[in-house]
């Protein structure tokens, strides 16, 4: 913890280089992305500060639309979308996802009944060979889900249909750092 804390210590000494932040945010892109530890955006990326507005869930999740009970998740999108109208959205799975590996696997989560519940909501399970280790195929197929769901939301169906808004789906390796994009076209994964 102490390197971490030296690092923010340090940070804050350069107020002159923040002093623009305050007076607001106007990103392009709303990530969403794995809450893994090993996925950090804006390194993938090289965006700076105010460049991403990020969505960090459990196995990259987008839960279900419901207006009635509205999930914190639904209002990111939605802020991203109709306050800030980011431009495009990319949902970005990667390997080793231990989320996916579970789904894939089918293990048992009883233990942790919090992270079994909320894996419900990854719904249909994700296809891949169990015994792969870097879940690709699972991952993969999981993004293109989370894709498909996210396309569900009022704002963002409404943002698609007026062509303000693209949707990307990226596979990001976290042992080598490559980074794929899906081609609806030919339904494959190709490097950037």
């Amino acid at each position: 913890m102490k390197p971490l804390i030296d690092n923010a210590r340090a940070f804050g000494q350069r107020p002159a280089d923040f002093a623009a932040h305050a007076e607001g945010q106007s990103p392009q892109v709303l990530f969403i992305t794995c809450s893994d530890s090993r996925v950090v955006p804006a390194l993938i990326t090289g965006a700076r500060p105010g460049e991403l507005f990020e969505l960090r869930t459990a196995g990259n999740i987008v839960p279900p639309y419901a207006s009635v009970h509205p999930t914190s998740e639904a209002a990111t999108i939605e802020y991203a979308v109709e306050v800030l109208g980011v431009g495009d959205v990319v949902v970005c799975g990667h390997s080793h996802c231990g989320a996916v590996g579970a789904l894939v696997r089918g293990d048992d989560l009883d233990a942790v009944p919090a992270v079994r519940d909320w894996l419900v909501g990854a719904t249909p399970r994700p296809k891949g060979a169990p015994d792969d280790p870097s879940v690709a195929e699972g991952v993969q197929s999981h993004v293109l889900a989370q894709v498909l769901r996210l396309r569900s939301y009022p704002c963002v169906e409404r943002r698609l249909a007026e062509g303000r808004l693209n949707l990307h789906a990226w596979y990001y390796e976290v042992h080598t750092g490559a980074v794929r994009a899906h081609h609806p076209d030919t339904d494959t994964f190709t490097a950037l």
